[in-house]
């Protein structure tokens, strides 16, 4: 069968084919895993020669030389043959390195190769989490202080509610942006290396090859210099594995991440469908194959249905970590293949969107300024209410006037008629010393949004932006 044909005849994931980064999906590739499973080897077999094993110059050469020369078709017989895909991994790298055979892998368990390069890759894919989610906030701060003062209804429950500002919504998708970055970094600073601690973390094997525990303590320090990694990197006490409890950290914070993409899309969802604020469209795009006219959201909607599976995926770790009987079973390697690389690479899809999204939103300012209009009498009643009693009326009867004059503007309203309460209130010698247009001006009735969008600019994104200039720098290809 060729290449092509195998493109279609078999299932491939959309993760990889139609959403991911190229960035992220080279991260989990098989070549990334398998290299670093490589360097790992190597590292371990330099620094023993070092503590005196017998080690050879030309078997450190040969290992070196092939830290990415992986003979795929190979390893995937021995893997057929063994049924293990790390000593597969050992015999493949072997042949390639036949002065090391006899010394790759010695004195490790496979986990001491598949944890420590998983640690890896968990840091290599939250760091492009972090700069992704660093962008979002950026765009969001951009936004907000283009329309800082730009006045809209507010709404709760999804009814209208005292007016707020496009801008100062807009810092509501950032904090949320920016919490979720908080919660990432803190899981990024977190990971730690398993170390060399074979089958049961005993390093009972390492000490029989090494003689005294210094010596062994020396060897994983040297080995966490060479992979890059703090000497002190490493868990303080594990069993065969890293403790899978981390997995849930990790899985939990790109959850949250996850959650304010869900949340930002579903309010520009709804906001497209009110004609407000809708997501970039582009000329040649079709929003329906059966209405013509439509212009669905369907960029939010993939980040919607996108983050929705990384939610989904955040109890996936956390019964892993429940079900680690004693010092290790192996029921989590086939749940850890599929719910980390996945939880990855939907989040990185759905950052991808909403970069796109959030870079390109369209404000249709006529539309907010009507449905302010038509529903700004109702919603500034409390305050109508406290400016009449301020004049001098009685507190109770103009609360009655308000109420039945707004049922009666309410009627027209649902009739598909105006909204007359302002006229109606202006006729009313209740109101009389009542300044209605000061009452029902827009701006003012947003409070203090403006103020709070420079503040959370000035105190939240800001510092964001610094602490990941380069990052705001390089703006990346997207696939959206």
């Amino acid at each position: 069968m060729s290449d092509a044909a195998r493109t279609t005849d078999l299932w491939q994931s959309a993760l990889a084919s139609r959403f991911a980064s190229d960035a992220m999906r080279r991260t989990w590739s098989d070549a990334r895993r398998f290299s670093l499973w490589r360097r790992i080897w190597l590292a371990v077999a330099e620094t023993q020669k070092e503590l005196g094993l017998p080690v050879t110059d030309e078997a450190v050469a040969q290992m070196r030389a092939n830290l990415d020369r992986i003979d795929f078709e190979s390893a995937a017989r021995h893997e057929a043959r063994l049924r293990h895909d790390v000593m597969a991994h050992v015999h493949t790298f072997g042949e390639a390195a036949p002065a090391a055979k006899g010394v790759i892998h010695l004195g490790m368990t496979s986990q001491d190769v598949v944890c420590n390069a998983d640690a890896m890759l968990l840091r290599e894919a939250l760091s492009l989490v972090t700069a992704g989610l660093a962008r979002l906030v950026d765009r969001c701060a951009t936004f907000a202080a283009a329309r800082r003062d730009l006045p809209c209804l507010g709404f709760t429950h999804y009814q209208p509610a005292q007016p707020v500002t496009v801008g100062k919504r807009a810092t509501l998708w950032g904090q949320d942006f920016a919490m979720a970055l908080e919660e990432v970094e803190a899981a990024h600073a977190k990971v730690r290396l398993k170390g060399l601690r074979g089958a049961t973390g005993t390093q009972f094997s390492f000490l029989a090859l090494l003689g005294d525990g210094a010596k062994v303590d020396a060897l994983e320090r040297g080995v966490c210099r060479r992979l890059g990694w703090p000497e002190d990197g490493t868990w303080v006490v594990c069993g065969q594995t890293y403790p899978r409890g981390f997995d849930a950290i990790v899985l939990n914070a790109l959850a949250l991440a996850a959650s304010a993409i869900h949340k930002c899309a579903n309010d520009l969802r709804l906001l497209a469908n009110l004609r407000e604020v809708e997501e970039p469209f582009e000329k040649d795009q079709v929003g329906s194959s059966a209405m013509p006219y439509k212009r669905n959201p369907m960029r939010c909607e993939r980040a919607t249905g996108l983050a929705r599976f990384v939610m989904g995926l955040a109890p996936v770790a956390l019964d892993t970590a429940a079900e680690q009987w004693l010092e290790r079973t192996l029921d989590d390697s086939s749940a850890r293949r599929l719910a980390l690389p996945e939880a990855f690479l939907a989040l990185d899809a759905a950052i991808e969107v909403m970069t796109n999204v959030l870079g390109g939103l369209v404000v249709n300012e006529a539309t907010i300024a009507a449905r302010l209009k038509q529903e700004l009498p109702f919603v500034a009643t409390e305050d109508l209410l406290m400016a009449a009693a301020k004049a001098g009326a009685d507190r109770q009867h103009a609360h009655e006037a308000i109420r039945t004059h707004a049922l009666a503007a309410a009627d027209r309203v649902k009739r598909g008629e105006s909204n007359d309460l302002a006229e109606r209130l202006s006729r009313d010698p209740l109101f009389r010393g009542v300044d209605l247009a000061a009452a029902l001006d827009p701006v003012r009735l947003t409070g203090r949004s403006a103020e709070q969008v420079d503040r959370w600019i000035t105190g939240v994104a800001a510092p964001i932006r610094a602490r990941h200039a380069a990052t705001l720098a390089h703006q990346p290809t997207l696939r959206v």
